[in-house]
């Protein structure tokens, strides 16, 4: 009997043994963190290895940097703080362009600035009369956020008070897509980031009158 109880306990034991052997997980097992990543990282070579090489696309109207879209009648891209500088000076946008650049000059203004201008508030009412001008040409924005708005006439386009993207980011996408534009600013943070681009001329304000950079055949510009 005593025989008989040892054997039953010793199955008892193996049992058990086999029971813990059968819930442990291998190494193997794909549900294992190690083994997930392992899995990832493989897939994100392949992909890699997969995937063709992005060649940047430039413009076929540079030729190296000089830009030969650029010609009159020129295009000016206003942004919202050298309309407001303009007018602190006391400089007509049109006619002081014309005599920076000897030749015709068309100032276009983006919806993203109008929108920018409309919400600082009563202090730049002058700028939005001067905006309102029919040689002032308004573009429509193409970027996501702004065209969700419903589409409005052009001459009506003052009654929209709020756009939906930064108005700096709005002026260098459409300088990047568009190398058909002079930008006119006087923020340094934009300068910057226009620099970046080749091919693109900046005008800016300085000693009470309109100065060009980027730009040689400019002669109306002041030489230093």
């Amino acid at each position: 009997m005593a025989g008989n109880k040892k054997k039953s306990n010793m199955r008892k034991v193996v049992a058990a043994k086999c029971s813990l052997m059968k819930k442990m997980i291998s190494e193997k097992d794909p549900r294992l963190k190690a083994n997930q990543e392992a899995a990832q990282k493989s897939k994100e070579e392949e992909a890699k290895k997969e995937e063709a090489k992005v060649v940047p696309h430039y413009s076929s109207s540079l030729y190296f940097t000089y830009n030969m879209n650029l010609g009159p009648p020129f295009r000016i891209l206003l942004d919202t703080n050298f309309i407001n500088f303009s007018i602190k000076n006391k400089l007509d946008v049109i006619e002081n362009a014309v005599k920076c650049l000897y030749a015709k000059c068309i100032p276009c203004i983006t919806e993203c600035v109008v929108g920018e201008l409309e919400k600082l508030g009563k202090r730049y009412k002058v700028a939005l009369k001067i905006i309102r001008d029919p040689r002032y040409q308004i573009l429509p924005c193409l970027h996501r956020r702004c065209s969700n708005f419903p589409r409005i006439p052009i001459h009506l386009n003052f009654l929209k008070t709020s756009f939906g993207t930064y108005a700096d980011d709005c002026i260098v996408e459409r300088v990047t897509q568009h190398k058909c534009y002079i930008v006119a600013t006087c923020d340094k943070d934009l300068k910057r980031r226009i620099r970046k681009i080749p091919g693109v001329p900046i005008m800016y304000l300085s000693n009470h009158r309109y100065s060009i950079e980027r730009m040689p055949d400019a002669y109306g510009a002041p030489r230093y």
